[in-house]
């Protein structure tokens, strides 16, 4: 009987082992201070670090400031994707806002991500970009509108 379940409770670590497992680069992104009406489009980069296909299947923001856009492809192991959140910076107020995603992931089926910073006139201008940043982001975008007309 010790037998049996010592080979059930071993062959359970391997089926928990054997799984698609979500990992974000980031959890919290922090916006800093920033100008009213100003680019409020940010990334959240989600890696499979799992041996299964992974599948987000739905993003959901708190609130109707906050617009995400992803990819219900499976994110092969090893593979990652973007997750993009736009916040409307039109109000002039801190803000700190959460997003859930949820996924396949037996162990972290909703995750939470959060976006916060303040929105303010007397935000500091920001830096231009390189042009390493300037083809990274260009990429980035092309990737996002790519995968949300997939949608």
């Amino acid at each position: 009987m010790k037998n049996l379940l010592a080979g059930i409770a071993l062959f359970g670590t391997f089926a928990l082992a054997s799984a698609q497992t979500i990992t974000f680069d980031k959890t919290t992104y922090e916006y800093g201070q920033i100008k009213p009406n100003s680019d409020g489009t940010r990334f959240f980069t989600v890696t499979n670090t799992g041996d299964k296909p992974l599948i987000i299947s739905n993003v959901k923001p708190a609130c109707g400031c906050t617009t995400p856009e992803f990819s219900q492809d499976p994110i092969a192991p090893g593979k990652s994707a973007k997750i993009k959140v736009g916040y409307n910076t039109a109000t002039v107020s801190p803000f700190n806002k959460m997003i859930e995603v949820f996924s396949n992931d037996p162990v972290n089926s909703r995750s939470v991500i959060y976006i916060k910073g303040e929105v303010t006139a007397t935000a500091p201008e920001p830096k231009p970009l390189t042009a390493a940043e300037q083809k990274a982001a260009a990429k980035a975008e092309k990737k996002a509108a790519k995968m949300a007309a997939k949608k």
